[in-house]
């Protein structure tokens, strides 16, 4: 009798633990706060995520998936297998959670995070992919669907039910923001001066003009003052109490920890095949009043650059869902509307088709990875674009936080509006999508207007 060989992927599959345990345990009200409570009190590594008025936490990271621009290396039960990266990394993703589904056929959810650089290997840029992992996912120990008054667990033993239980029965009453601080002067946090950035939304826009590109998103990074380094679990509850997000999230994964508030998604895919993204693009302050607020929106609708950046990104959006559904299913379903989303209104769309026969979920947010709206249009002419001016790299920031599952879906969350940790340093992120009629001087203040939906809400421990 002939042994058939296992593949790598299998061989993980048949190590990653079953889930065994489920449990229904009455949790706080505000999921939101249940969630924070648990990332704060569990350890270890964790992802928060929020979507259609459910809070998913994920916990347990011993299972992961981890690609980086040469390799991606599979772990569980101790064991470590490695593949090469190759030239379609998600491909392989894909490969991996399909042996997952194959050994656990009543469906396993992962969690994770996209780096901006995994766009340079999709785009074939390898060398700016750099050297950092670029995607990782976690098969988790146990996850709590949090709704109001309820936690849904799924865990592999005994042991991780009895904590998450443990933790939801002490959450502390009264506000758990009583014992923080906001960070006090948050405008000089913002930064004053903008003259690197201005110039390098000049230089975009002579970009432009030379016929290089369409439009650039164009972001600088905002360090946060020495000695100022926020409770992320507390900045998440105040921020999500302040902001108005499609998604938002917590984490502590693969180094990287952040809360954010995601004003759209880049792909949403159900197990059926329909696929969806939202490009949010043209911006204006909010909360400064009703009246000024509606003046602003009106005149959001009005600007002749903001209407035409909002319109090459849906048509970008249209023809990248072209390259992989079904002829015909294409069709932009919202188009223009205007989205509240913390501290901004943007003009919104939502372009939505039917996956090819073939085509899967994976190759699916690879086509449209990285969002439109981080980029530019073209994309690989934007990303070029955004090589040569922005210095450094993006990190999380433009990438994407998802979950997904071995049965289809997939749901990835553009990362905007966050406050970022890695390697030790904290800080914010905004960009401003860069057209041949912007002003360096407008554009700046975008990014000024765009980190008022998270700098207000940082809390340091009292």
């Amino acid at each position: 009798m002939i042994e058939q060989v296992r593949t790598p992927w299998q061989n993980w599959a048949h190590q990653v633990p079953a889930v065994r345990y489920e449990e229904v345990l009455q949790a706080p009200d505000d999921p939101a706060r249940a969630a924070a409570h648990l990332a704060a009190g569990l350890g270890g590594q964790y992802v928060v995520y929020e979507r259609e008025g459910c809070w998913h936490f994920a916990a347990g990271a011993a299972v992961t998936l981890t690609a980086d621009a040469v390799r991606i290396t599979a772990r569980a039960a101790g064991g470590e297998w490695t593949v090469a990266t190759g030239g379609r990394p998600l491909d392989r993703i894909a490969a991996a959670l399909s042996a997952l589904g194959a050994v656990h056929p009543g469906g396993r959810r992962v969690f994770g995070w996209a780096t901006f650089e995994l766009a340079h290997l999709l785009h074939g840029d390898r060398p700016y992919a750099g050297t950092r992992p670029l995607l990782q996912l976690l098969v988790p120990s146990v996850e709590a669907v949090l709704t109001p008054g309820k936690a849904e667990l799924h865990a592999v033993d005994g042991t991780w039910t009895a904590k998450v239980a443990r933790l939801l029965r002490s959450a502390p009453q009264g506000d758990p923001l009583a014992r923080t601080r906001p960070v006090g002067d948050v405008e000089r946090i913002l930064g004053e001066d903008g003259d690197a950035y201005k110039n390098g939304v000049a230089d975009t826009i002579a970009d432009i003009k030379a016929g290089r590109i369409d439009k650039a998103v164009l972001s600088r990074a905002v360090p946060l003052p020495d000695g100022v380094r926020p409770d992320l679990a507390a900045t998440y509850l105040a921020g999500r109490r302040g902001n108005t997000p499609a998604r938002s999230f917590l984490l502590d994964l693969g180094g990287w920890r952040a809360a954010g508030f995601s004003p759209e998604t880049i792909a949403r895919i159900e197990p059926g095949g329909r696929v969806s993204t939202q490009p949010l693009a043209g911006t204006r302050a909010l909360g400064l009043g009703p009246e000024q607020d509606r003046r602003l929106r009106a005149e959001l609708l009005a600007d002749a650059k903001e209407v035409h950046e909002h319109a090459i990104s849906v048509r970008l959006a249209c023809e990248e869902l072209q390259t992989i559904c079904r002829p015909g299913s294409v069709a932009v379903e919202e188009f223009m509307t205007v989205q509240e989303r913390g501290s901004v209104q943007h003009l919104a769309s939502r372009v939505a088709g039917r996956l090819r026969v073939g085509v899967g979920p994976w190759p699916a947010f690879g086509t449209l990875f990285p969002a439109v709206t981080a980029t530019g249009v073209p994309k690989a002419a934007a990303l070029a674009a955004l090589a040569r001016h922005e210095p450094g790299s993006r990190g999380l920031y433009g990438g994407a936080v998802l979950t997904a599952d071995t049965q289809g879906a997939l749901d990835a969350a553009l990362v905007l509006r966050t406050v970022f940790r890695y390697g030790g340093e904290t800080w914010l992120r905004a960009g401003a999508g860069v057209m041949r009629q912007s002003t360096p001087e407008r554009e700046y203040e975008e990014t000024r207007e765009k980190l008022r939906s998270v700098a207000p809400y940082l809390r340091l421990p009292t």
